[in-house]
């Protein structure tokens, strides 16, 4: 494996219903390979379901804590689904730009959900219900203040641009963004019923959210997988630890490979 000259250390930065944990790694085996690679990882620990407004306060709080021990100057960020919501509202309401050199985020619902935008027309008092009933669990699983309506509500198309107007881009930081997609709504079993809605309603999908749910900065794409099933949302962080085929040919086999990838490009733009 090519060692891999990052300037500044890596940011990982979490979605929507899950934690860093040590034993239950939420990247997989990704940061390993990263590290193989020489490059420093660290791990944004910001609550599972809390308000974008939330987890900012704590990344903010978290990048410093990360520069101060490291003594590097800034820091590289890769986030996750709604991890790239979190991270670019600590950019912009804690003046994160001169400490974050780049922010690239994968499948993260910039434009909000037109699936979602439906999903909510549904009593209010129902989705609150729900909204309520899932931040019992988290709180339990350990968020400290889970607010999963707000999240909810952050998701629709209405609410994601009222987002994007109040969080615009800082200059002195680099955005890009990676679109990823699933072949056919059946090519993962554990999204395979929402990516069916979302297909039957928007079009392909990676079990959650389209390429234009997730553009943002500069957009690099949709990332192909040479195996007949894509990659869904819980590939694009290795969700199974395994290569998702043994075949050579054009596109990805492994997703440790799209992160080793884009963290050499980052390095070779002397980030």
């Amino acid at each position: 494996m090519d060692e891999i000259n990052l300037k500044y250390p890596i940011l990982m930065v979490h979605g929507m219903g899950f934690r860093d944990r040590k034993y239950l790694n939420y990247w997989g085996r990704i940061p390993g390979m990263l590290e193989k690679a020489g490059c420093k990882v660290f791990y944004g620990n910001q609550d599972s379901n809390a308000s974008v407004e939330t987890n900012a306060e704590y990344l903010s709080y978290r990048v410093q804590k990360i520069l101060e021990e490291t003594g590097a100057e800034k820091l590289n960020v890769i986030a996750h689904s709604k991890g790239g919501l979190d991270i670019r509202c600590a950019i912009s309401q804690y003046n994160l730009g001169d400490k974050i050199a780049s922010v690239t985020t994968i499948n993260s619902p910039h434009h909000g959900s037109a699936t979602v935008d439906k999903l909510l027309r549904l009593p209010a008092f129902l989705v609150k219900f729900a909204g309520k009933c899932t931040d019992i669990v988290f709180k339990i699983l350990g968020d400290n203040k889970p607010d999963s309506y707000s999240v909810f509500k952050l998701f629709t198309t209405k609410e994601a641009e009222k987002f994007n107007e109040a969080n615009p881009d800082d200059p002195n930081t680099y955005y890009q963004s990676y679109a990823f997609v699933m072949k056919s709504p059946f090519g993962d079993m554990f999204l395979w019923f929402p990516s069916l809605v979302v297909w039957l309603l928007e079009g392909p999908n990676d079990g959650l959210l389209t390429p234009d749910s997730v553009k943002w900065g500069n957009y690099k794409g949709e990332v192909k997988s040479n195996s007949r099933r894509g990659i869904s949302h819980c590939d694009e962080v290795d969700m199974r630890r395994m290569r998702f085929t043994r075949k050579q040919g054009e596109g990805v086999a492994d997703i440790t490979d799209f992160y080793l990838n884009v963290a050499g490009e980052l390095a070779a733009m002397g980030f």
